[in-house]
């Protein structure tokens, strides 16, 4: 089994969940340059990460990537639990982090073509963006006022989170106002399957 990845990206999520699982692997990094190539598009056209290929399977999409995994590791638990109704509490939050709040940064890493050389434009696309994800934000932090996780215990959906907090720190993102965010944060960094990734990718806390 083989992970295509980019240091600090949302990879990191399957990476960290292969690392619990424990079974052997392999995590290739790749730059920019590389997944846009001839080569890398044959295996997934659109030229993003993650990349997981099992045998003759190729897999994209993080859902189907920790779907693929869990179903293949049900006692390893990356939803955080075994059980149909907590592992869909779970799920239900990774598809908000992967689908609502990714896309909520795209305009703070690239803004769309039609604002490039226009700064006005840029500053306001960028404004707005960062609000929308401090938005959404709220609505986890407030969700942790209750609870210690966002499945049962520790699970992909938190290293999601956790991924995207880094984003926010390397943005410049004021998060002061989330205390629960910044607990929910340093305990997640704290994970040994975290931690170990975080080594191996070659980044720091």
């Amino acid at each position: 089994m083989k992970l295509y990845y980019l240091p600090g990206s949302c990879a990191t999520v399957p990476y960290v969940a292969l690392e619990w699982i424990g079974e052997p692997y392999e995590a290739q990094a790749v730059t920019h340059d590389y997944i846009k190539s001839a080569e890398y598009l044959v295996l997934n056209p659109q030229g993003q990460v993650p990349l997981l290929v099992d045998n003759d399977l190729v897999l994209t999409q993080n859902i189907a990537i920790l779907t693929y995994l869990d179903n293949l590791f049900p006692e390893k638990k990356i939803f955080g639990s075994k059980t149909a109704r907590d592992k869909a509490k779970a799920m239900k939050w990774l598809a908000f982090f992967n689908g609502d709040l990714h896309k909520a940064f795209v305009p703070l890493f690239r803004v769309p073509a039609y604002a490039e050389g226009n700064e006005e434009l840029t500053n306001e696309i960028r404004k707005d963006a960062a609000a929308n994800v401090i938005r959404m934000l709220s609505i986890a932090d407030e969700y942790l006022t209750r609870h210690i996780h966002f499945g049962e215990q520790i699970s992909v959906a938190d290293v999601y989170l956790f991924v995207e907090l880094r984003w926010c720190k390397m943005l410049g993102l004021d998060l002061s106002q989330f205390a629960n965010l910044q607990a929910f944060y340093q305990r997640i960094a704290a994970d040994v399957g975290v931690k170990t990734v975080l080594i191996k990718q070659g980044i720091s806390e």
